[in-house]
């Protein structure tokens, strides 16, 4: 019997056709006090929903896109561009795709030139069909009419399966049901008729921010909001709510931040396709798109070049690089290879502490964790109390974990020596020359160090006082613990 074909990710919205033309401008012109752009390279590339669902697509999933196409050249180009990554389902287009053209010198836009237009046609069988077989939709609305002409079918949409709606002040308001709205600051603002209070100083801060996204909610009846905020990542607000949550960036991106509201959007919707909660999808999403800025943004060549078109190579979400090609990576640019080790089965204070705090030393931090079965030598009976893939999961969530490599044997010496990292940190209160891994540094012309560890903070002590149950003191231990046992 042959399986069911897996339910794709449906992306609905308005398709642009974005082109870049990047030169240097050296001169002025002659009759004008205007630059004058030596073209080096002119690109053209899908953007709005077509951007959208070429990034649902790198993740490796079926993705459909319905749009409106024309018969133009720029129409044209899209349809060439989005094909194998992307199926596509056209709704007829009256006009002309819209063109936006950034000309740029030395990599910062010095104008932009936007033409055409259209109007979206009534959607036929195949477009309803795939609203129909959605296993999640994303509605990537610019405001050109694409959104409006399903209106009725994403409502019937939201009522079924996860919806995200990426709003524009132009636009249809999101259907009541959605799971989730990604306004950026700017079109928050704008949607609640406040932009004019854009410039003060209460209008930015993250309260602010999250106030605006909980009366986006209870306007749309939406189940969440979630409002980018570029750099410093989001805040997920909920309908008649006063206590958003902030999500922020894990660093602070540099590049071109063209296409960052479709790349969390898309990975948003993703995310919530696989069965994500809101809180766990926003996450994911920041991470995503701050990388996604890094390299480049949409403008980046290696979005788009690659073997077979867009979308033919899958991406996994964001994960801790691979630990000893980590290593070899940041020694060969010059940077400071960390790393610290323990069993990490129930993470506390000491161990974020110390991981903050080890992280800083260097150019990454890698965690060397010891095995299950390591685990149970050093602890005895009934220990861990997490397995491996739970703990790694949780050391993962840190942003301050580059890395993360797993030993079998009692102590990280035979994994240190192929890592070979420049500095091994510990936490306790002993010095850097009674840890048995100093001597094993030296081969290599690394170093230990000791950092200050949290009194008190033990997964022994945690998992003594939750057996015992509620105890009138709830104050750690006054004295210090034995450095190993804080691992």
């Amino acid at each position: 019997m042959t399986a069911a074909a897996p339910r794709p990710l449906v992306v609905v919205g308005d398709v642009l056709l974005d082109q870049d033309i990047d030169g240097e401008a050296t001169r002025l012109a002659p009759d004008a006090p205007a630059p004058v752009v030596d073209v080096a390279v002119d690109r053209s590339r899908p953007g709005g929903a077509g951007l959208a669902a070429v990034l649902a697509a790198r993740q490796g999933r079926e993705v459909v896109l319905v749009t409106a196409l024309g018969d133009d050249t720029a129409s044209q180009t899209v349809r060439n561009a989005l094909t194998p990554g992307v199926k596509l389902v056209e709704l007829p287009l009256d006009g002309t795709l819209p063109v936006k053209t950034r000309i740029r010198a030395g990599g910062r836009p010095l104008v932009r030139v936007d033409r055409g237009g259209g109007t979206p046609g009534n959607p036929g069988p195949d477009a309803l069909a795939a609203l129909r077989d959605a296993r999640a939709v994303l509605v990537a609305d610019y405001g050109r009419g694409t959104a409006a002409a399903l209106r009725q079918q994403l409502g019937a949409a939201a009522r079924r399966v996860p919806l995200v709606w990426d709003p524009h002040p132009g636009g249809e308001q999101p259907v009541p049901g959605a799971r989730l709205a990604t306004p950026s600051a700017a079109e928050a603002r704008a949607l609640l008729g406040s932009a004019r209070h854009a410039l003060s100083g209460d209008a930015d801060s993250l309260h602010a921010h999250g106030g605006r996204g909980a009366r986006l909610a209870e306007r749309w009846r939406a189940a969440a909001v979630a409002v980018t905020l570029g750099e410093r990542g989001a805040v997920l607000a909920l309908p008649h709510s006063e206590n958003p949550m902030y999500v922020p960036a894990p660093h602070r991106a540099q590049g071109d931040p063209c296409g960052a509201g479709d790349c969390f959007a898309a990975t948003v919707a993703g995310a919530l396709a696989d069965g994500a909660l809101p809180e766990e999808a926003v996450q994911l999403a920041v991470a995503e798109a701050a990388e996604f800025v890094t390299a480049g943004g949409a403008g980046n060549p290696a979005l788009w070049d690659l073997p077979g078109g867009p979308g033919t190579r899958p991406t996994e979400p964001r994960r801790p690089a691979d630990a000893h090609a980590l290593a070899e990576a940041v020694r060969a640019r010059g940077g400071t290879v960390v790393a610290t080790g323990g069993c990490f089965d129930l993470l506390h204070a000491g161990h974020v502490g110390l991981l903050q705090n080890a992280r800083r030393i260097g150019d990454c931090l890698i965690v060397c964790v010891n095995s299950d079965a390591s685990v149970g030598r050093l602890k005895g009976p009934g220990r861990p109390i997490n397995p491996v893939a739970d703990r790694i999961r949780v050391l993962s969530g840190l942003g301050c974990v580059d890395a993360i490599a797993v030993f079998d044997e009692d102590t990280p010496e035979p994994l240190l020596r192929q890592l070979r990292p420049d500095v091994w940190v510990k936490g306790g209160d002993y010095s850097a020359d009674a840890l048995p891994e100093t001597a094993v540094l030296r081969d290599w012309g690394g170093r230990a160090l000791v950092l200050p560890y949290l009194d008190g903070r033990s997964t022994t002590e945690l998992a003594r006082r939750a057996a015992l149950g509620p105890h009138p003191s709830t104050q750690p231990a006054t004295s210090p613990l034995h450095p190993r046992q804080c691992q």
